[in-house]
């Protein structure tokens, strides 16, 4: 006589394999994602401290342009008024 349980063995390692393998590529694939979305956290971390050292000269120009503005608008409210 055939052993049932022995059909049976083959099959459940089968699919143990088989959920080992599952297991494996997910666990595999979020791991590169994430290492993947780090590094493009990195490099938007590098592109937003370029920008802010771009942002500096804008800035100062900016507030340039509001001390002119404020200084005309200091001499023409006298004359206006006057």
């Amino acid at each position: 006589m055939i052993d049932e349980s022995a059909a049976y063995l083959p099959l459940w390692m089968l699919m143990s394999a088989a959920f080992g393998f599952l297991i494996g590529e997910a666990c595999g694939n979020n791991a590169r994602h994430r290492k993947c979305l780090e590094q493009a956290n990195e490099d938007l971390r590098d592109e937003l401290e370029s920008g802010r050292e771009r942002q500096e000269p804008l800035r100062r120009l900016l507030e340039q342009q509001r001390d002119a503005i404020n200084d005309i608008h200091d001499y023409l409210l006298p004359s206006k008024k006057g």
